[in-house]
């Protein structure tokens, strides 16, 4: 059974899933990202009416995309779930400070994504890609594999601040895994469904990307107050509120 701070905890790692794919290194480039792992032509992939083929060829490349950068965020949700496990073990005052350390960082990389303040260790390219993509669902998973690897000038910061949280709230490595499991989902859910409804994805970015700063200024702003509550262990104080205010039955 999750505990209360760990409902919030999810939900918080969704939404960063979420503000991830909505990012401006991520959402411009999801129209490549889809032609390329496909191998659909952007013209097919445009029409309002896709043939079945097409569907099903771009729901399973995508998933395929999907499970190799889940694959690596997963992975470092269990390092992170381990290593706040060990220090339990350790000693349990230690965690309290590794929770404050989180808070701190994940705080820091709020300022640094509002642009009040930019980090150097965070502004590197490092984006790693694969210039001949290797056929099949395979040469997907590997493209999945290396979007997570590399693409840290976007999503760095937000992975780092769910990764910090999965070591500042996690009891043990299962909970690491499913944080980072539900980011996961965040970021894959809507590349997913921008594959399969293409033309309006379209449509949509047209009028979004203008308000793409705005986005990252309300994600820093979140981060910002996500670092204050782990730095204080105000979670579960807040979900007891949450319980009491809103009809969950």
């Amino acid at each position: 059974m999750f505990n209360e701070a760990a409902d919030i905890t999810y939900w918080i790692a969704f939404s960063a899933g979420l503000l991830s794919f909505f990012s401006p290194c991520v959402l411009p480039l999801i129209p490549s990202f889809i032609t390329y792992i496909t191998g659909i032509s952007f013209g097919d992939l445009k029409q309002d009416h896709q043939s079945s083929k097409v569907r099903l060829q771009v729901a399973s490349h995508s998933f395929a995309f999907v499970l190799g950068f889940s694959s690596v965020f997963i992975a470092l949700g269990a390092i992170a779930g381990l290593a706040s496990f060990s220090v339990q073990t350790a000693m349990e005052e230690g965690l309290v400070w590794l929770q404050r350390g989180g808070g701190v960082m994940v705080f820091l990389f709020g300022i640094h994504m509002t642009g009040l303040f930019h980090f150097g260790v965070l502004l590197g390219d490092k984006r790693v890609t694969i210039r001949n993509k290797p056929s099949g669902y395979l040469g997907s998973y590997l493209v999945g594999l290396a979007f997570a690897a590399g693409w840290t000038p976007c999503i760095g910061p937000i992975l780092g601040a769910i990764l910090a949280l999965a070591a500042g709230t996690s009891s043990d490595t299962m909970h690491g895994i499913a944080l980072l499991s539900v980011y996961s989902a965040g970021l894959g859910i809507p590349f997913m469904l921008s594959g399969l409804l293409f033309h309006g994805f379209l449509s949509f970015f047209n009028r979004f990307k203008k308000h793409i700063r705005i986005m990252e200024i309300l994600t820093g702003a979140m981060m910002i107050i996500v670092g204050i509550l782990l730095f204080f262990n105000l979670f579960g104080d807040l979900s007891s509120y949450l319980y009491m205010i809103l009809p969950i039955g």
